[in-house]
């Protein structure tokens, strides 16, 4: 099947959705796949979501990866040699951020409902040490910013969410080949008259799967053995090549 034939299959089955759905609540949406899986060789890939409102409004996505702990180091040079000088950890940081929407999202909701949801960047959550003086907290957080959009894993020009009709929407989410693994939450808001009526989170799981899922697992698992096990490869790797050389 091609990807057309794949995405008109999708929408159909959102116009079904809508027609079955629609009087119990404003807002269906879905994705075409809740699990993407990294081989040996993965290279990045995109998931389609799609949906349908029962009337006018506009869509926003939220795809945020699992939450965890980030350290921001600041350098200094000193001596003639740049060295890390300075740091501050931000808990509760997503791993992964991408927002789609149908307008610009300054002109959707107010800036309240999109720091409640989190929708944008700047609205990200990033808990710092408490009593961190606000200018510090900001020039911090614009290099979490920084090294997350530079990594591929956050990005802050949103994707566009496309109307087919008045009900029918469509975008496609992007994922890097360095997607960390998890569970995902994919959320998708209706806004009108700069408020929330309509919401749906959909979970998602990016995992390895295959030779790569079993080594990370191991390595996991059992660090010491795995180091062990690097160190020996290496050895022999080494007295290998010098065998060749000797004979030649």
């Amino acid at each position: 099947m091609t990807a057309l034939a794949r995405i008109a299959a999708l929408l159909l089955v959102a116009v079904l959705a809508c027609a079955r759905d629609a009087a119990a609540q404003p807002l269906v949406a879905d994705l075409s796949s809740h699990e993407i899986s990294i081989t040996t060789g993965f290279a990045g890939t995109e998931l389609l979501l799609f949906g349908a409102t029962d009337g006018e409004g506009d869509v926003v996505v939220v795809v945020r990866g699992p939450a965890g702990p980030a350290t921001v180091r600041r350098k200094s040079r000193v001596l003639g040699i740049w060295i890390n000088t300075d740091s501050l950890r931000f808990e509760g940081v997503p791993s992964f951020y991408r927002v789609a929407s149908s307008r610009p999202l300054d002109q959707v909701g107010t800036p309240g409902m999109r720091q409640r949801h989190q929708i944008g960047v700047g609205a990200v959550n990033a808990r710092a040490p408490e009593g961190t003086p606000p200018e510090r907290l900001a020039a911090f957080r614009d290099g979490l910013v920084r090294a997350k959009l530079r990594e591929g894993l956050w990005d802050d020009a949103p994707a566009q969410v496309s109307f087919m009709g008045p009900k029918l929407f469509r975008t496609t989410i992007s994922f890097p080949p360095n997607v960390p693994t998890g569970i995902y939450n994919v959320e998708v808001f209706l806004v009108k008259d700069g408020r929330e009526i309509g919401a749906q989170t959909a979970p998602m799981r990016v995992k390895k799967t295959g030779i790569g899922a079993r080594v990370y697992d191991f390595a996991h698992r059992h660090a010491a053995l795995h180091g062990l096990a690097a160190v020996m490869i290496a050895l022999a790797a080494g007295w290998a090549a010098s065998a060749a050389f000797r004979r030649n």
